[in-house]
């Protein structure tokens, strides 16, 4: 099952946005194989979502016979996965150069936060600094407070993940036409400042300010929010069109003629403040009885714990449980070729023998590298 059936991909581990661009590929059908440290075996857990859908194989990559298992596995696998600090690789003797001369068909993809190059590519980071000079984190939160951290999913798993599987998806399909792998360079600074194009062009237009909270999309528009209702829950409107906006004042039984206009920005922070005074007259649920459903553009704020049973989610199984444990289901959908889980997360070296067994190595073999300490 699932499209990228036969597939064949090695990834180093990591964590953040590797893991999950490599799990996003096991769940299209994709062979995926992760390499992890022999230093680490048997560490792990099983509802590593992150992890699903993978087995792994532990090696001491500082032993010259694993640093060359590696390599005899690469003869075989269509890409690779990695996501060190520019430089690691090489000194391990696993650069692209070595790895591409030993195939030249591999897609060699790599998983920064800053990327290969430039001044602070050796720089210690996480998402919240990558999305930072990207210019992200400053465009998001309220006026009158610092900027809050999104979770991390606008630079590890948005502009970094997404990224880095788009262009292995995209390397696959040109080495179709050429034979001929390449190397991936895939910054979480770049794929979120790639995020931000539309902004830009709306800059550009001066429908767009550097203000936070002063625009349609950032908190500033009334009509575009979240609102907290009279049991500490909250919904969200996002009434943008003009019909849709009428049909927001409509069923909120809106008489107050300061609403008709909309798009009078000077008034938004007095609207906020009239809608906020509104949404606290009743609950969450009943705030959704009244609109959910309807084409107001309203939807109830869900916790992880109750966004599975929300109806539509359950519906459309968005949600499901694996081996007891409820996660997202994989994404996206395909008419033929479906994508599914198949395992929960590995221990790390569980299946080490198995592995080397499935890509060629005889008993004889193994146990020379076990020999060796090399696994």
């Amino acid at each position: 099952m699932g499209p990228l059936q036969g597939l064949k991909v090695l990834e180093m581990a990591g964590i953040g946005p590797g893991p999950f661009c490599a799990m996003m590929l096991a769940d299209m059908g994709a062979e995926v194989v992760r390499i992890d440290r022999l230093s680490h075996k048997g560490a792990g857990h099983r509802a590593n979502v992150l992890n699903r859908g993978r087995r792994s194989i532990a090696l001491d990559l500082k032993n010259p016979a694993a640093v060359e298992t590696v390599l005899r596995m690469m003869e075989d696998a269509d890409a690779l996965i990695e996501g060190f600090r520019p430089g690691v690789m090489e000194r391990l003797g696993l650069g692209p150069d070595v790895c591409l001369e030993r195939n030249p068909r591999l897609i060699f993809g790599r998983m920064t936060g800053w990327g290969q190059s430039g001044p602070l590519a050796h720089t210690a980071g996480h998402d919240i600094n990558y999305i930072s000079i990207a210019g992200a984190l400053g465009a998001m939160g309220y006026s009158d407070r610092a900027p809050a951290p999104p979770l991390n999913l606008v630079g590890d798993f948005g502009g970094g993940a997404m990224y880095l599987l788009t262009g292995i998806l995209a390397a696959l399909h040109e080495r179709t036409n050429s034979g001929q792998g390449q190397i991936i360079d895939a910054a979480m600074t770049d794929g979120t400042a790639s995020l931000l194009s539309p902004f830009f062009g709306l800059m550009e237009m001066n429908m767009w300010t550097t203000d936070r909270q002063a625009n349609k999309l950032d908190g500033g528009a009334h009509y575009y929010n979240s609102y907290e209702c009279i049991d500490g829950k909250y919904i969200s409107i996002g009434s943008i069109e003009p019909k849709f906006y009428a049909l927001l004042l409509e069923k909120c039984e809106i008489k107050d003629e300061e609403f008709l206009a909309q798009q009078n920005q000077s008034a938004w922070p007095q609207l906020r403040g009239k809608l906020e005074k509104l949404f606290l007259t009743k609950t969450r649920s009943e705030w959704s009885d009244l609109m959910e459903g309807t084409d107001v553009c309203f939807a109830p704020v869900l916790d992880l714990g109750e966004a599975p049973s929300h109806p539509h989610n359950a519906a459309r199984n968005t949600y499901v449980e694996f081996d007891g444990v409820t996660q997202p289901a994989p994404a996206p959908r395909f008419s033929r070729t479906q994508s599914q889980i198949k395992s929960s997360a590995a221990m790390v070296g569980e299946h080490t023998d198995q592995i080397l067994a499935d890509w060629g190595y005889s008993e004889n073999e193994i146990e020379q590298l076990r020999t060796a300490k090399a696994i």
